[in-house]
């Protein structure tokens, strides 16, 4: 269950105003205790009240008076550059209260006129609106226009940005069509031979292709010779005797 916020106002009540300031008063020196031994600081409390015939120290007078001279060795600029008083602190939070209400009424006045102007748009006349009224209905609608065009420019750039992605896309799938096979020429495996015998190997590889007994067959690029029938002489000598002594 969150805490009851408790507003900071001088309490009338006397009995009230004595039991707070017990209460308040043991759960400071309580801070003050836990902040010098979790920090390790030099720190000291010093309450005076009408409640009380001296004023409660903490640690103790001792300390209280060690810490109280560290400070006044410190130059004067260093004193009085973290010090609040009373005043000071009201002020402070005068200044944040007036700084959050200014805010909250700008606001407000912005969505007051967008109301304006959203009646405006069903047909609502504006006789009753002074100059002022119309000066701030005339912001909210150029803020409004300008939103409008900022939005419209980002869905151009967006359509801009997709309709290039098609085209890249397009180019890509057409780029990546099947083309028509290409005639594949059959791998001719050279066994190392040297040219003689490459030319007696084209000549064989001629002679079984052929159909005829006898055929003229082109050797090298000037020479024919013609190839006698096994069958009219066996014994012929059938491989040129350049090539095969």
């Amino acid at each position: 269950m969150t805490r009851k916020k408790v507003k900071l106002a001088f309490i009338t009540n006397d009995s009230a105003r004595k039991a707070t300031f017990k209460k308040r008063k043991k759960g400071l020196m309580k801070k003050v205790s836990e902040l010098s031994t979790l920090c390790g600081i030099e720190a000291c409390a010093i309450i005076y009240s009408p409640y009380d015939t001296s004023p409660e120290v903490w640690p103790n007078t001792m300390g209280a008076q060690r810490v109280l001279a560290e400070f006044k060795r410190m130059p004067e600029m260093e004193q009085s550059k973290k010090m609040v008083n009373q005043e000071s602190f009201i002020r402070q939070r005068i200044a944040k209260a007036s700084e959050q209400l200014k805010k909250q009424s700008k606001e407000n006045r912005e969505k007051e006129m967008t109301e304006v102007m959203y009646q405006g748009l069903t047909g609502k006349g504006l006789q009753n609106l002074n100059l002022g009224d119309l000066n701030d209905l005339g912001w909210v609608i150029d803020q409004n226009l300008k939103e409008v065009y900022k939005r419209i420019e980002a869905v151009k750039k967006g359509a801009s940005t997709s309709s290039s992605s098609s085209a890249a896309a397009a180019a890509a799938a057409a780029s990546q069509a099947v083309a028509p096979p290409m005639e594949q020429k059959p791998a001719v495996v050279e066994l190392g031979l040297d040219p003689m015998q490459r030319t007696q190997t084209e000549w064989f590889t001629d002679w079984m292709n052929s159909n005829t007994s006898d055929q003229h067959i082109g050797y090298g690029h000037a020479d024919e010779m013609i190839l006698p029938n096994f069958n009219d002489n066996h014994n012929a000598n059938v491989w040129p005797n350049n090539f095969y002594p």
